[in-house]
């Protein structure tokens, strides 16, 4: 336990610390209006900036306005640069593409005419609502879940699932509240990013519960490195996408929290260009995988055989939990030998059978129980 806390500590920390310590582009996306400029900038700038040629300004800020570029720059004199940029694609890449823009203008003597085209709203001045939110969700979903795996004895399967259900609608339509209609930070429409939480909060959930069922306490473990650590520093919140390393642009859009920060935005500030799928990954089509595929390995670990016992084992598993009054359940026989279900789909399906109620159950498919005589014909 000790051990486990100080490497998940260790690792939140390098990975927060780590991408917020010296962030530098990589394929930055700027558009160019020009043949001449674009040549210009290409063989300056290098890796740092993908460069998108386009035939004049207003193509460019559609190209912004749309997410597909931070920013558009034209020459619009000898001495003059124009650079139209989108402050909602975050303080880094924001910032980045100025710098990068002021670099030639320096070089030549030019000055910069800088517009914000698509700026943050008011209330969100520095661009992180979406990232506490999304950070907030996710971390209530995992709570939830490893609340849930510890009460596996006390609260049946179904239960949890209408639980799990239930949380995952009340917390998407309360942030959603609190952060869109009620502070104005996320100006998303209401629906829309009631659902986009309401999609992450299910992919956490079901995940979380999904680890922890196969992995044990390991799982938790890694719930915790994989959605609230990797998943949430990558997001693209804190630190913009184009400026992480390219081992966290390859998981960003693939985890739940950048899947969500990436919708928010998209909803809020750039009409929903990039919900489907797109160079920087999936926004909500990178959700329902995660809930689905959670759903879908609680319920198959929850009932998937974990080995073999003889007849006499189970008889003296049947006696002992009869002894200390309480349930034993997942019995079957096949050929002489019985078949021992998970301990989660046990304490979930049988957790109301009494230990007398499940003798008689084994006993009915020809396993005694211990202590018990059976009947020989004379």
């Amino acid at each position: 336990m000790a051990v486990s806390s100080l490497v998940i500590g260790l690792v939140f920390i390098a990975v927060y610390v780590g991408l917020q310590r010296d962030p530098k582009p990589f394929r930055l996306p700027i558009a160019v209006v020009g043949d001449q400029l674009a040549t210009t900038t290409r063989a300056g700038w290098g890796d740092s900036v993908a460069v998108t040629e386009v035939s004049s300004i207003q193509d460019g800020a559609t190209l912004v306005r749309n997410a597909d570029v931070v920013a558009v720059v034209s020459a619009t004199s000898p001495t003059t640069l124009r650079l139209e940029y989108a402050g909602a694609s975050g303080l880094s890449e924001a910032g980045a593409a100025q710098t990068l823009v002021a670099g030639p203008a320096a070089h030549t003597g030019a000055t910069v005419q800088a517009t914000d085209i698509v700026p943050l709203t008011r209330y969100d001045t520095r661009g992180l609502s979406a990232f506490y939110v999304v950070f907030g969700v996710t971390l209530a979903s995992f709570i939830l879940a490893q609340g849930l795996l510890a009460a596996t004895g006390k609260v049946r399967l179904g239960a949890q699932l209408l639980v799990m259900t239930g949380f995952t609608i009340a917390i998407g339509l309360a942030a959603a509240a609190i952060a869109g209609p009620l502070y104005g930070s996320l100006p998303a429409a209401y629906p829309l990013l009631a659902v986009s939480l309401m999609l992450l909060s299910g992919a956490s959930t079901f995940t979380t519960q999904a680890l922890g069922a196969w992995l044990g306490a390991a799982g938790i473990g890694v719930a915790i490195l994989t959605l609230t650590t990797i998943g949430n520093a990558t997001s693209g919140a804190a630190i913009g996408y184009d400026m992480l390393p390219r081992w966290g642009q390859a998981v960003s859009g693939a985890l739940p929290p950048g899947a969500a920060e990436r919708a928010v935005d998209d909803f809020g500030y750039f009409n929903g260009s990039h919900v489907g799928p797109n160079p920087k990954g999936g926004s909500l089509v990178g959700l329902p995988p995660f809930r689905v595929y959670g759903d879908d390995r609680v319920m198959r670990l929850m009932m998937m055989p974990t080995g073999t016992v003889t007849r006499k084992r189970l008889a003296n598993l049947a006696s002992r939990a009869s002894a200390e009054g309480r349930p034993f359940g997942g019995v079957s026989s096949n050929g002489g030998k019985s078949q021992r279900w998970s301990a989660l789909f046990c304490a979930s399906e049988t957790a109301s059978a009494t230990g007398t109620q499940m003798k008689a159950h084994a006993r009915s498919r020809g396993v005694p129980a211990s202590g018990s005589a059976r009947t020989t014909p004379a």
